[in-house]
């Protein structure tokens, strides 16, 4: 069943402004945080509740912020909107309608981390959420929830908003960071980690937008209220991004463990047009895609999702209808995977290459039988090798498909068109 606790302010008029925000009763977990709890205990209710990252590692959020090193300052938290993952626009639809919303859980947040400047890293394109977040600061600042001795509190915290410049690779933690200090946005060598040495080579946090958002509710209502919904493993709720070939495309919000079926045939209305369904991307395209009857039967958890063969991933849901050519969308996502990678290591740079020209040559017509083991070897020498992870979030598209859909290929190959032509 849906629930509406993320997602409350989504359709309420003018819940952009900080008035609306505030007569929802906006910023009262930050008060609580600051006059109820230390820093460290507010850390200990996030991990209590067993918040996991969201933005696709699923990194436990409490056990992330203990990394920081003690008594290390200044420290920095980066908050990393730049949702390019094909598949994926949840952040955008939090950031349009409920900026005030990312903007308390960022001030609870860096309150818990010790941290009195924050950062916002923005996808470029999203020139909407940019502006909804510029007014949101401001009217944070005007309202005394931002800046010096927060209510009273003795707390400082300023916030900084920047936008990217349109690169897939720069939601890469390390490389977001090259491009927050002025630099070209190259992932770093780990170690040494962000909590360790990150912005400007100082202890640095950096959660998602969705992670950062769950954490007034958390600090608010406390951990056992959060563990209502989910799995001992997989607690909480998690907004789900649907596009594809549903009747009711959108963002939708839904405790862990919910049932693939519910969302797609029951949320979303099924199959659009009635076809039936060839595949699902569970998690983004960097996730591997199943067959649809696969999916379907699984649960939109961490670990259900693992042992289909996929990933929860940022809970982007590609949904495949039996009229699509699989090679066909496969070389798309390829071509996209190509066109991103930042170039720094070989195995990504000419693996993602090679990849695309494969494909584009078997959906033109002159594949040959000996391209898909060809295609897996390529990926094999791409996996783990590469220098950061969009070496290997380049093969999931790719790996998945001739897994579950090799006689497909085959056709194609063999037939030089389409299976649905």
């Amino acid at each position: 069943m849906q629930s509406n606790v993320l997602l409350r302010n989504v359709g309420v008029p003018g819940a952009h402004e900080i008035g609306v925000y505030l007569q929802g009763g906006g910023y009262q977990a930050l008060e609580i945080a600051l006059r109820q709890y230390q820093p460290a205990e507010v850390v200990e209710v996030v991990l209590q509740s067993g918040l996991r990252g969201r933005g696709g590692a699923g990194f436990p959020t409490g056990r992330k912020w203990m990394f920081l090193p003690r008594g290390v300052y200044p420290r920095y938290l980066v908050c990393n909107a730049d949702e390019g993952e094909p598949g994926t626009f949840k952040d955008r639809v939090l950031m349009e309608h409920d900026p005030h919303g990312l903007l308390e859980g960022i001030a609870i947040s860096s309150y818990a981390c010790e941290v009195e400047h924050a950062f916002i890293y923005i996808r470029g394109e999203y020139s909407l959420s940019y502006r909804r977040l510029q007014q949101a600061v401001a009217e944070a600042y005007e309202r005394g929830f931002l800046g010096k001795n927060i209510l009273g509190s003795g707390y400082n915290l300023d916030i900084s908003i920047l936008a990217g410049a349109g690169a897939y690779i720069c939601g890469e933690e390390t490389a977001l960071l090259s491009s927050l200090e002025g630099k070209r946005g190259h992932p770093k060598l780990k170690p040494p980690f962000p909590a360790i040495q990150g912005l400007y080579r100082e202890p640095t946090v950096i959660n998602n937008v969705e992670t950062l958002f769950n954490v007034p509710f958390i600090v608010a209502q406390g951990a056992d209220w959060y563990r209502q919904w989910g799995t001992e493993r997989s607690p909480g709720l998690k907004l789900f991004s649907v596009s594809g070939h549903v009747q009711r495309p959108g963002v939708y919000e839904l405790p862990l463990a919910t049932p693939m079926s519910e969302l797609i045939d029951g949320l979303c209305g099924g199959p659009r047009n009635g076809a039936p369904l060839k595949a699902i991307i569970p998690g983004g395209s960097s996730t591997a895609m199943l067959p649809a009857q696969v999916a379907l039967e699984t649960n939109l958890d961490y670990e259900s999702l693992v042992a289909a063969g996929s990933n929860l991933g940022s809970g982007g849901v590609i949904v495949i209808d039996e009229k699509t050519c699989i090679v066909r969308l496969t070389e798309r996502l390829a071509r996209f995977y190509r066109h991103e990678s930042c170039g720094k290591c070989i195995p990504c740079r000419e693996g993602t290459d090679w990849m695309f020209k494969i494909l584009r040559r078997i959906e033109a017509g002159a594949g040959r039988m000996e391209d898909l083991d060809l295609l897996l070897d390529i990926a094999d020498n791409i996996a783990g090798k590469s220098f950061c992870p969009l070496g290997d979030a380049s093969l999931g598209p790719v790996v998945s498909s001739i897994t579950h859909f090799r006689d497909e290929y085959e056709f194609h190959i063999r037939e030089q068109r389409c299976m649905e032509n």
